[in-house]
């Protein structure tokens, strides 16, 4: 009982090979995707619950969801988990207990101590809870966040974060004491400085938990009014890393509802950015979506729409990828061009759709399996969009039939 409790409460080094790219825990039912990515079943099905169609690893869009067994990898796990006793017999100096993780918390908090605490967390799910769960850990955790003047203590902070706020039960704690603002701590420009100075992972993080926090219009506004914030995460996007890009451009998103927001971005070159983004060679599917989004976020505004009308190469990219990635996608930029074509009334914008094969595209579009508002904003496009002064076997075509007439 005494070694099977020792086992227990010991942060034990795992192959990477049998961890969950989302859990981090050891898979209990390890089943592979379409890409060859091997997940542990209870978290794929929850990641494809939520309604993502792609691979969280490698953010292919997923041609088939169904999942297959990986036996081998199950055996390979569970033979190492009946030697692990022997294995671990000796413990590391990196080993944590609980008991050890409890008074990291309370007690002084350094690099050392941080990444000891991490590991204990990422060790297993238990663990994490534990350490979520304890009493005053998130304020504590906040504190220190707010306080320390170290960049690398602050990017090991933003770790813990990312761990806790996967815990429902903190989810709305984390997000009021980050927030909440005072003399003596202000998370807010905390994060900041990680968009500033910290190392690219951090960052990703840093736009995950700002994302997750923007959860009101009130919690929005904050964010986005936070002197360096938008500027840090638009200069994410110039970054060659992909989750980078798709991560500061899915915060982007989320935070900036308001006029101000977005009028801010457009000054710091959101539209060229987003049109670069799409233009570069293979973007994923994820950062697709993440871009166009965006695009539409800044078309709510006349600025916005302005600035997209007078970007040919962006608008012909919007053309270029509707229907070839996620229905989400294709929405959104029905919706940007809409926007710019129709409730604009951007004649150069409607030449230059035009010229990129957009009336066939649209008529695609329309005849998928769109929503009701993607299909009338389509309809309006056509009108828009079909040629007035040549002759056409367009002209007797009615927009409101999903049939396209060959031409």
């Amino acid at each position: 009982m005494a070694r099977e409790k020792r086992r227990e409460e010991l942060y034990v080094t795992v192959p990477n090979l049998f961890r969950c790219p989302i859990s981090m825990d050891v898979m209990k039912s390890p089943v592979s995707l379409c890409t060859g990515v091997t997940y542990d079943r209870s978290s794929i099905e929850k990641w494809l619950a939520l309604g993502h169609k792609t691979c969280p690893a490698t953010m292919q869009t997923l041609p088939s969801t169904h999942t297959t067994p990986n036996l081998t990898l199950r055996r390979l796990i569970q033979l190492w988990l009946s030697h692990a006793d022997a294995t671990q017999a000796l413990p590391s100096s990196s080993a944590v207990s609980k008991q050890a993780a409890a008074e990291i918390i309370k007690g002084e908090f350094d690099a050392e101590s941080a990444e000891k605490l991490i590991g204990f967390m990422k060790a297993s799910e238990g663990n994490l809870k534990f350490v979520a769960l304890s009493n005053g850990a998130v304020s504590r955790f906040v504190e220190i966040f707010a306080e320390t003047d170290e960049i690398r203590i602050r990017e090991l902070i933003v770790e813990v974060f990312d761990l806790i706020s996967s815990e429902n039960c903190v989810r709305d704690r984390l997000n009021e004491l980050i927030l909440k603002s005072g003399d003596e701590r202000d998370c807010l420009s905390s994060f900041v400085t990680v968009l500033q100075k910290g190392n690219t992972k951090s960052k990703i993080k840093s736009a995950k938990i700002l994302e997750l926090i923007a959860q009101n219009p009130e919690s929005q506004q904050k964010i986005s009014e936070k002197p360096g914030l938008l500027q840090n995460l638009y200069n994410i996007l110039t970054t060659t890393e992909t989750a980078a890009v798709e991560a500061g451009l899915s915060a982007l998103v989320a935070i900036a509802t308001t006029r101000t927001a977005k009028k801010e971005l457009i000054r710091l070159g959101i539209v060229r950015s987003v049109g670069r983004i799409l233009s570069g060679p293979d973007p994923v599917d994820g950062v697709i979506e993440k871009a166009v989004a965006m695009l539409e976020t800044v078309a709510m505004c006349t600025e916005g729409r302005g600035m997209i009308g007078e970007d040919g190469e962006c608008l012909a990219e919007i053309v270029k990828r509707l229907m070839k990635c996620s229905g989400a996608a294709t929405e959104h930029g029905i919706t940007v061009l809409w926007s710019v074509c129709c409730l604009a009334r951007d004649r150069l914008a409607q030449e230059t759709v035009a010229k990129a094969n957009g009336l066939t595209k649209v008529l695609l579009v329309m005849q998928s399996n769109c929503s009701s508002s993607t299909r009338q904003m389509c309809s309006d496009l056509v009108r828009v969009l079909r040629p007035k002064t040549t002759k056409s076997n367009l002209a007797p075509y009615d927009t409101r039939t999903t049939h396209i007439t060959p031409y």
